[in-house]
């Protein structure tokens, strides 16, 4: 894997420690998170993030745990790190770090104290809502260490505060449990229950949410460090809670060797592709009903657009395809009315989408190419077949073929149904009802899928071939404009007119939907380099294509400010690192050089998200990362097209 570390130059300035964030996964959705200099700066960040039902159903637990260190003449420095209401920074133990790395995917501080150095190191029991964090004496002492045990129980997206009732803290041996939900263990336990109040989220500030929380000061571990090699150790873990862990150290060890063999099993080229193979794992999860895929940490949860467009990134150049195979039949369980779930986020299962049963079915042609998987081949084309019949007769949300040119066609009051689906004040911004370029794409794409699928096992293809044949040529005839690029929209309702009105029109917005026309496996055009260099021009970023191009109405060069705002800029002219695979795809086909064109990505890793890949950045240099800073499409896609 690529190294990541950094010294005191990064650490010790808080603005450039605080900025790039850690993940350390529990293969269920519930995570540890925060960041190089210790400060938490979202309210999602913590040291045990427990999973729900669904991985969007998080509960925050144990905060953090603030070390101290007392030295035999009484003196304390403080080695924590965090920020309140009226600006302070108190303490700031950031400012004795002299290193943070990633080893093994795992993050490890060491401060200095003179020549005392305390390293600490944190992991997560695979499968199981269990964190470990070891403090290790490197040189110097004797010391005692003292960790105080910041806590709460609340819904990842909320705060919890001093004016409602303390978090319920029973004792136990070694520790104590908290309101019922997760216990912490480890030495010297001494309770305290106090709150810290006005703990400031500066990333939440910026982001115009409510940005400040109280947490609890359940109570104090503390533990003698007498020579180098010394440890004190603590554990906190949901569920089972009468279930002891291993011994954190054997967590630790355990963990690194997990990510050895996630890294191996993936059978990288060089230490980029292993990077993002280790990435790639932490949106792999089981749940309940068995594999399914975290869309970005940390507020996402399962949605399947997200997934089926990561999928091969994700499964099929990671080693991954039988995690993959059960992923794709249980996916096949919930098609409706021909379409495939979107996502169970908001508490109920949602079907409002255009384009994710179109990536499902791309998916399964994928997997099947890649793996020569006709046992699972047989089993979905029965469900495929009636994607197809169903997006004939028409389903959900005006979801329906066009029987005079075999088209897709989309669109309903008020939603936004393709990838491009954010709504301000339930607005969409970009709804692009009509025939959008790459649902087009995906729809021609698809029915040559299962066409294929169904002559490799020498069985009825259905309506697909006759389908697919009217759609092509309606494509290659509708999409191609007089300004040179593809149609972003076509028969789009006028802006002027109500959904449905009877005026219509072609929309040649500069957008880089168009480039899935000329790369999927299955694409309808042919590349031509002269175009593709245009789009370039204009769209592409060192982190990938913008939503939109530069001198079009309505771009928005920055991804910020409140939910508004970031809502009304999230299409429109943002860029979308996980639209690099298309792009490249689109090159190679057209025979131009991509040799250069991932390098942008690449120093990405070490820049944000550490060690992954953004939701999405600014539009304007330095192209700023925003949105999660740890997104399953964006790494699924990088890996895919790295090793295609």
């Amino acid at each position: 894997m690529i190294e990541i570390g950094f010294g005191p130059q990064v650490c010790g300035q808080l603005s450039a420690g605080a900025s790039r964030e850690w993940l350390v996964p529990d293969g269920r959705g519930g995570y540890a998170m925060g960041t190089v200099s210790g400060l938490r700066t979202r309210r999602y960040h913590g040291l045990l993030v427990v999973a729900g039902e669904t991985p969007a159903t998080r509960r925050l637990g144990l905060v953090s745990l603030d070390a101290a260190i007392i030295f035999p003449s009484g003196a304390q420095v403080r080695l924590a790190t965090h920020e309140w209401r009226s600006g302070d920074v108190d303490p700031r133990g950031f400012e004795l770090l002299e290193r943070f790395e990633l080893v093994d995917g795992l993050p490890r501080w060491r401060w200095r104290v003179g020549d005392l150095v305390i390293e600490r190191e944190l992991a997560m029991t695979y499968g199981r809502s269990c964190v470990a964090v070891v403090h290790r004496l490197i040189s110097g002492g004797p010391v005692r260490l003292t960790l105080a045990a910041a806590c709460t129980w609340r819904d990842a997206h909320a705060e919890r505060r001093a004016d409602g009732p303390a978090p319920r803290v029973e004792p136990v041996a070694d520790g104590a449990v908290v309101e019922g939900a997760y216990r912490l263990s480890g030495p010297g336990w001494k309770p305290v229950g106090q709150w810290w109040h006005g703990v400031h989220h500066r990333e939440e500030a910026a982001r115009g949410l409510l940005a400040e929380e109280d947490l609890w000061h359940a109570g104090t571990f503390s533990g003698e460090l007498t020579g180098p090699g010394d440890t004190v150790s603590v554990l906190a873990w949901a569920e089972d809670l009468a279930e002891e862990p291993p011994p954190a150290t054997d967590i630790v060890a355990e963990a690194r060797r997990r990510n050895r063999r996630v890294v191996a099993a993936a059978k990288p080229a060089g230490p980029v592709e292993a990077t993002l193979a280790l990435a790639a794992d932490a949106f792999v999860v089981r749940t309940g009903t068995g594999p399914d895929v975290v869309a970005g940490y940390p507020w996402f949860g399962a949605w399947s657009r997200d997934t089926m467009t990561a999928y091969e990134g994700l499964f099929l150049h990671t080693g991954r395809a039988d995690e993959g195979r059960e992923l794709l039949r249980a996916y096949a369980a919930t098609l409706s009315e021909g379409m495939l779930a979107n996502t169970a986020d908001t508490g109920r299962v949602e079907y409002n989408t255009a384009d994710a049963t179109l990536w499902f079915l791309h998916a399964v042609a994928r997997h099947v190419e890649l793996t020569s998987d006709t046992d699972l081949a047989d089993e979905l084309l029965p469900a495929l077949r009636t994607v197809v019949d169903g997006h004939l007769a028409g389903t959900r949300y005006g979801i329906h073929a066009d029987p005079d040119d075999g088209l897709l066609t989309q669109g309903a009051g008020g939603e936004a149904l393709t990838w491009m689906d954010a709504r301000v004040y339930g607005i969409p911004v970009t709804p692009r009802a009509g025939k959008p370029v790459e649902v087009n794409a995906l729809w021609i794409n698809a029915l040559a899928a299962v066409g294929s699928l169904a002559g490799l096992l020498e069985q009825d293809a259905g309506a697909a071939p006759r389908a697919h044949q009217q759609a092509l040529e309606s494509f290659r005839r509708r999409f191609p404009s007089p300004v040179g690029w593809l149609y972003d929209v076509v028969d789009a309702p006028a802006p002027t007119y109500p959904l449905g009105g009877a005026t219509l029109h072609d929309d040649d917005l500069l957008r880089p939907n168009q480039l899935l026309a000329w790369s999927l496996p299955y694409a309808p055009l042919k590349p031509d380099p002269a175009v593709l260099r245009q789009i370039g021009a204009a769209l592409l970023t060192p982190l990938g294509p913008r939503s939109l191009a530069q001198d079009s109405p309505g771009f928005l060069g920055r991804h910020g400010g409140g939910p508004a705002e970031r809502d009304g800029a999230y299409h429109q002219g943002t860029v979308w690192p996980w639209m690099i695979g298309s792009w490249l795809d689109a090159c190679r086909r057209a025979g131009m050089s991509t040799d250069e064109m991932l390098i942008g990505i690449d120093s990405h890793l070490p820049e944000f998200g550490l060690g992954s890949v953004s939701e999405t950045a600014d539009g304007l240099p330095p192209h700023t990362a925003t949105g999660c800073p740890f997104q399953a499409w964006s790494v699924g896609e990088v890996l895919r097209v790295r090793r295609s």
